[in-house]
């Protein structure tokens, strides 16, 4: 595994457009397309996250929290990009498991190709990026300061500021912390140049 760090895009980047599959239903979910569950126009939140990644696991049932507190007001796709290949734990089947186990309320998705991870410059699971009603990046990195062993909270309070932020027509924080999680797993061959000078260590 490599440690590594968002690459926190800059702020004010227009949402990549993407169309990919819910690994549950196999309907096609279409970024900025995608409107949330009632048909209101507002936030969309992209999480890059995956089924094996022990700092996804970590916070997983936060992010079902925030699923289900944030219903109606922001929509929310979680994309998982990992090559299947290499961990089978990360296969559309597994994810679909993983999202009857949590019941998540938006959809997973799986980019097979993983050209959708490459045009939000994703590094990292899980890895946030939070668009405004304009489509435009609002926040980017951590949910929170928590991570495996560091006896912080999982609360989600970083996500979750921001999120209010954009609901009250205000602007979160320009303090913005990167996430540190597992590296995307690419495929041979596909890691993008961002990647490395996104790895914190490898091991």
């Amino acid at each position: 595994m490599s440690l590594t760090a968002s690459t926190m895009m800059e702020l004010g980047t227009e949402i990549p457009s993407f169309a990919l599959p819910d690994v549950r239903t196999g309907k096609i979910v279409r970024v900025p397309q995608h409107i949330n569950q009632q048909d209101a126009p507002g936030p969309i939140l992209v999480m890059f996250i995956c089924r094996h990644c022990p700092y996804v696991i970590h916070v997983k049932s936060e992010l079902a929290r925030i699923g289900r507190d944030y219903a109606g007001r922001v929509a929310i796709i979680a994309i998982s990009s990992n090559d299947a290949g290499s961990v089978a734990d990360d296969s559309p089947e597994k994810l679909k498991e993983m999202a009857e186990e949590l019941d998540l309320n938006f959809p997973l998705c799986y980019d097979e190709t993983q050209d959708v991870a490459t045009s939000f410059t994703a590094a990292c699971t899980p890895d946030i990026f939070l668009f405004d009603k304009d489509h435009r990046l609002a926040y980017r990195g951590q949910i929170d300061g928590s991570r495996p062993g560091n006896n912080v909270p999982v609360d989600g309070r970083d996500l979750r500021a921001a999120m209010d932020a954009l609901l009250k027509g205000a602007r979160p924080t320009a303090d913005q912390r990167p996430a540190t999680g597992c590296n995307i797993k690419w495929k041979p061959g596909k890691q993008p140049v961002y990647y490395y000078s996104a790895l914190v260590n490898k091991k």
